[in-house]
């Protein structure tokens, strides 16, 4: 598609969750990308302007990242005024963002996913801590950015690791801690790019990590031999589209330690249906591998806006 094509397109970022000042990030370097090709891109902060004022606009870039724009809700507030939009439908960026639904049907497809325990104020702690061992991460199941996770290391810290994260939702999951690796897939349409391995400098892939740290490495290529990058290229594909997955988003997944024959299972941990587009983000990342330039990837997102 030509600049002109697109029409007037809103790029959504900002809004009103605990992930709005990397999404005032994501979204200005979008923004930005998009005006420099000569799109009528225009700045949209759903926490300062009504929503109403989106129907002069022919497309949107969904830019938000969490609650209010990664989960569904702006997905519907937009088909229901037929502005085509980026990334997944309403029922994929609901799923999506709930950790706990996403595991919930992966399993039912035959997908691996790692052990976990849902926690309430009742749950023997003891119990969960000797299930799953030691350690474990506690995490709130609809958030992103790793934010409200902690990796627990005793039976005592995991009261306190359920308290911080049902401090950003009701449903908080522990989950059993693979340690073999921690990787990611970027989706762009029908295409899986190449896979990319995280090593944080800290203990885990935090908020800290992700977003604030410079020796954070990230590999690509992750060092897979080509066939089993393919295999789990493909695994990672069918995670997202299990979930009713579109446009572009990123899957993450987990290896185990090596067993006897050196062989690593992997375990799929969550899918991102609006990922990052910050300078630490992964899908550029992922993308610039695959010999597509930030612009050009900005510009393929918004050419799959749809609506339905």
């Amino acid at each position: 598609m030509n600049s002109g094509d697109f029409g007037k397109v809103a790029v959504l970022f900002g809004g009103r969750s605990a992930e709005r000042e990397v999404s005032l990030n994501s979204g200005s370097r979008v923004l930005a990308a998009l005006q420099r090709q000569g799109v009528d891109a225009q700045a949209f902060d759903p926490a300062e302007r009504r929503l109403d004022e989106l129907r002069v606009f022919d497309r949107a870039f969904i830019a938000l990242h969490g609650r209010y724009g990664e989960d569904g809700t702006i997905q519907g507030v937009l088909e229901l005024m037929g502005i085509p939009y980026t990334g997944s439908g309403v029922m994929a960026s609901a799923l999506g963002m709930d950790k706990w639904r996403s595991k919930l049907l992966w399993r039912a497809a035959g997908l691996p996913v790692p052990e976990y325990v849902l926690l309430d104020e009742q749950t023997d702690l003891a119990s969960v801590a000797s299930a799953l061992g030691l350690p474990l991460f506690v995490k709130p199941a609809n958030e992103g950015s790793s934010i409200g996770i902690t990796k627990v290391k005793t039976v005592d810290d995991l009261a306190v690791a359920r308290v911080a994260a049902a401090r950003y939702d009701s449903l908080v999951i522990a989950e059993r801690a693979i340690l073999g690796g921690e990787y990611t897939v970027a989706i762009l349409g029908d295409q899986a790019l190449p896979i990319i391995k995280i090593e944080p400098g800290n203990e885990f892939y935090d908020y800290e990590a992700k977003y604030l740290r410079d020796d954070t490495a990230y590999r690509c290529p992750c060092g897979f031999p080509e066939a089993r990058e393919a295999q789990l290229r493909a695994q990672a594909l069918e995670a997202f589209r299990v979930l009713g997955g579109r446009g572009w988003g990123r899957v993450d997944f987990l290896l185990d330690q090596p067993d006897a024959s050196g062989e690593q299972q992997a375990y799929f941990l969550e899918v991102n249906t609006s990922p990052g587009m910050t300078d630490h983000s992964l899908v550029p990342m992922a993308a610039r591998a695959a010999g597509i330039s930030y612009e050009e990837l900005v510009v393929r997102v918004l050419a799959l806006a749809t609506l339905g």
